[in-house]
């Protein structure tokens, strides 16, 4: 399995089969499991084998075939489903930090997950928030109790782009964990394990499922981190993913490098035909040659995401204008769907933010978040055209 491609691995990577030896994944829809014996039930509970099962929030077959699926193409040995993208963040830094403990984090992050940095805080955690971008804030922000950095690998909604392995050969220097929030750069374009990431944390819900189905998330790593340290804090916390979500994620990670590279084509056009266009402040895009991180987004991923972010002069009533006048792609604030979505951060996703952080973020009440289904690229950016007339 490890020489199969990426394609391959989406398909077939974990499938267990049942006696009936079907062709699609199980379901396994069971919240518990029965024993042959008093005696193999106490023996399970001591351990479980590979393929042994005792509660569905410890761990179910579907779900697992999902874990090795994801783990397969991350690159990682092991991974834990849970139950939606910021039960993972929580996760994979809840279940390690202590009081005293200290976490250097890049500052743009997505509300949530700004939020659980400040529940860290408020448990004893110190907590140091520095502009990824800048290697020397990750130098400087470093200290004895430093136990973790986290960043995500291109920032929500102004799509910075941070130096995984440079941040990683300072973490690991001072003896940190680099969590890595993988979302925007997806599966298909992660190299965050090779670059020196030690956990990845996807929210499923994106383009694993992308058809805007369920919730879930995945974090992947080492076998000892996952299983020793993630685990029993998932597990008795009740994270855990239920198994016809898993079964939902399977079934979208078939087609997940196709979809994933349509996206990411109509994404870089779409960037392309508005760049430079006379009612936007500018075009944000890592794919774009104009973008600050362009090189080191085409060295990191090989590609610009399936994102583009663009400010619209007049502020949030053009923004609003322009939303309100698109016909095909939809309001929402979900991405990595294969229905294109606008999303204006200001008032949705990142409303919470001060104004004062908002503006730091580049989260501008113009601001439009587009993320780039699979319909005909033409069709999109069309129907932007039109919107952008309208305003």
């Amino acid at each position: 399995m490890t020489d199969w491609n990426t394609r391959t691995k989406l398909v077939h990577s974990g499938t267990r089969r049942s006696q009936y030896g079907e062709m699609a994944e199980a379901l396994f829809l069971t919240q518990g499991f029965a024993y042959d014996s008093a005696e193999q039930a106490e023996a399970r509970f001591l351990s479980c084998g590979e393929d042994e099962f005792v509660y569905a929030r410890y761990g179910n077959p579907t779900t697992r075939m999902f874990e090795d699926r994801i783990a397969a193409i991350e690159g990682t040995e092991d991974a834990f489903a849970t139950a939606s993208g910021m039960a993972a963040v929580n996760g994979a830094l809840f279940c390690f930090l202590r009081p005293g403990d200290h976490v250097v984090a890049a500052r743009a992050l997505f509300g949530s997950c700004l939020y659980v940095l400040e529940l860290l805080e408020k448990f004893g955690v110190e907590v140091t928030l520095i502009d990824g971008r800048d290697l020397a804030a990750w130098r400087a922000a470093m200290r004895g109790g430093t136990r973790a950095v986290f960043l995500e690998s291109v920032s929500n909604p102004a799509l910075e782009v941070i130096d995984i392995a440079a941040v990683a050969q300072i973490a690991h220097a001072a003896g940190a964990l680099v969590v890595v929030d993988n979302v925007f750069a997806t599966p298909v374009f992660s190299r965050a394990v090779a670059l020196g990431a030690d956990v990845v944390v996807y929210s499923a819900t994106k383009h694993i499922d992308g058809s805007g189905r369920a919730l879930g998330g995945v974090i992947c790593g080492t076998r000892e981190f996952i299983r020793g340290v993630a685990e029993p804090y998932l597990k008795h916390t009740g994270a855990a993913m239920s198994p016809f979500n898993a079964w939902i994620m399977l079934n979208g990670m078939q087609t997940l490098d196709l979809r994933v590279r349509a996206q990411a084509a109509n994404a870089q056009a779409m960037a392309e035909a508005l760049e430079g266009h006379p009612k936007l402040a500018r075009v944000v895009f890592p794919g774009l040659a104009s973008h600050p991180q362009h090189a080191l987004a085409m060295a990191q991923m090989g590609s610009g995401g399936t994102v583009v972010a663009f400010e619209v002069k007049g502020g949030r009533d053009a923004a609003f204008r322009f939303q309100n006048a698109l016909e095909i792609i939809k309001i929402s604030n979900n991405l990595g769907d294969a229905k294109s979505i606008a999303t204006h951060p200001a008032t949705t996703t990142h409303q919470r933010l001060p104004d004062e952080q908002k503006a730091r973020l580049g989260i501008t009440p113009g601001l439009i978040r587009l993320s780039l289904g699979i319909e005909d690229g033409g069709d999109l950016i069309g129907d932007v055209m039109r919107a952008l007339e309208v305003i």
